[in-house]
Order: structure tokens, then sequence, then C-alpha cells
């Protein structure tokens, strides 16, 4: 679903060959792209608390599973305890909640082009706090990304009577999130490896989401679930949660970040076109347009920028 610009250790000590490289981000690429078809069909047959809850759990318990399993974990050191509480609330709670609210009332397309600004969001906040400079070329790759998301809104007419708002919103209020996620990691990725970050991320939000998750299994009908409600809360705990965010801290290890973000530029278009596949969201010229804005701007503000 998102990437981020921050290194994590490698999973293995020895370079995979460019091709288990290529492999592997390809393998991301499909994960996440799936994802937002997988959600929205899942969001059909579970109402949104309940698959927001038990994907957390699900993704928790697998996570630690796999940290348990190994021979040389990292520990949680004291001294990051504030840091990773902040990284639980804006990396899992905030970005993955609220892409699953948004996708909920808004359609996939919008929701992934939305998610595409995420390093622009990025670029604004780490200017904001000084760790960034402005050049002529990221303000104007910020401006045509935002008149993108502009074209968007007014597809269905004017903002306040837009069907989408509400539900873009929301996503955007992911997309901010996981910025704050991608500026914050930077201070504890050194110090962790993929297994443990995503561990610790991932156990914080089934901690949080427990509650939620009790009530909504005891008020729950189970028998009135279809199987494709299950299917796509396994997937996207499991393979969105899990597995697409360790391989993608894999090939970041070995892999330019410049080579790794070609995922924001492939990622929209795939989604337009499922989407127009499976789920009868045909793109309109609006859409067509805001995406090439927003992917053009994103493109030029990215150019020559280390973010973060």
């Amino acid at each position: 679903m998102n990437t981020s610009p921050a290194e994590a250790p490698s999973l293995t000590g020895r370079r995979p060959t460019s091709f288990m490289l290529a492999c592997g981000l390809a393998a991301v690429l499909l994960m996440w792209t799936v994802n937002y078809i997988v959600a929205k069909i899942a969001l059909a047959h579970l109402d949104l608390l309940t698959l927001i809850a038990f994907r957390f759990e699900i993704a928790g318990a697998v996570m630690l599973g796999i940290y348990l399993a190994r021979k040389r974990r990292m520990a949680l050191q004291r001294r990051h305890v504030g840091i990773f509480a902040w990284l639980v609330f804006f990396g899992v709670i905030v970005n993955q909640g609220l892409f699953t609210a948004g996708l909920n009332y808004s359609t996939t397309s919008h929701s992934v082009i939305i998610v595409a600004i995420d390093p622009i969001l990025i670029l604004v906040l780490a200017r904001a706090m000084g760790i960034e400079s402005l050049s002529a070329g990221k303000i104007v790759g910020m401006g045509l990304a935002f008149a993108g998301i502009v074209l968007l809104e007014v597809e269905q007419g004017p903002h306040v009577h837009s069907p989408l708002l509400m539900g873009d919103l929301i996503t955007l209020g992911g997309a901010i999130g996981f910025s704050i996620y991608a500026v914050l990691a930077k201070r504890v990725t050194p110090d962790y490896d993929a297994v443990a970050l995503n561990t610790f991320n991932l156990v914080g939000a089934a901690i949080v989401f427990l509650p939620v998750a009790i009530h909504q299994a005891i008020r729950l009908d189970w028998r009135g679930v279809a199987w494709q409600g299950w299917a796509g809360l396994l997937y996207m705990a499991l393979f969105t949660s899990v597995l697409a965010y360790l391989t993608f801290y894999w090939a970041l290890r070995h892999m330019e970040p410049s080579r790794v973000a070609v995922i924001n530029y492939l990622q929209p278009v795939l989604v337009i076109l499922l989407a127009s596949a499976f789920l009868a969201e045909h793109p309109s010229r609006h859409l067509l347009t805001g995406t090439v804005f927003v992917l053009a701007g994103v493109y030029l503000a990215e150019r020559g920028a280390r973010i973060v």
C-alpha cells in the first residue's frame, strides 16, 4: 500500500541478485495493488470496525510469531518506547486504519491517487521541521500534485456536494499519518531490522485494538459473513501488513530509494486498471487527468530530493 523512505537493516547478510530484487519489488507492487481491490470487496461483507480490528489482531499475532521464532532477536530498547508509541499510532492505526475507512466511502481509484502524494506530504513535513529545503522544481511539483487532487474532487461537482469527499478526506488523513510516521521512523530504523520494526508496530496496534476486537467478535454474526469477507481480511493481514512490508524493507536495503520508488508511479495505473476490470469503476477524464498531474508532480518534487 504505502512506501517509506527509511532504510531498515537487512534480513540476511548477503546481497541478493538483481533478479531476486526485481522479483521482490514486483511482488510488493502486486500485493499492495491487489490490496485496494481486496479491501473494497471485504468491506462489502464485513463492517468497517470489524475489518480494521481483526486485521490488526491477526497481523500482530503473525508478526509476533515470526519475531519469537528467530534465534537472534532485537529487543525493544527502553529509550525508544515513546517513539514506538507514536510510530504505532501514526504508522499503523492512523495510516492503515484510515486507509481502510476512507476506502469504505470512496473509490479505489480516488484512494490510490491520494495515497500517491505521500512523498509530497513527507516533503512538506520535512520542510516544516527544517530538515528539507524547497527548490523551484519541488514547489512546481507540489503544485501539480495538489492540482491533480483538486481535479478529482471537482469531478462530482462542488466540494460540499461530492459524495466521495468524506472518503477522500479520511484517506488523506491516513496519508498524512504515514508521512509523520516516515519522518519519525528515521530516528529508530538504524537500530532495528525489518522484523523487529514491523513486530513492535503491529503488536502495539493489536494491543490498542484488542478491546475493540473482542467487542466486535461478541456482536458479530459469524455465519452471516461470506467467504469473500474472511478471505479479504486474511489477505490484508497476512500479505499487505506482514509479507509486503517485510519484502519492501528487504528490497530497500539493497536498492537505491529512487529505484524502489517506481512503486509510487506504477501502482496508481495498475489499481485503476484492476478497479475497472473487477469493480466496474470506469475511469473518467477528470480521474485520468488528475492522475497525470499527481504523478508528474510527485516526480518533479522527488527528483534530486533527499527526503528525511
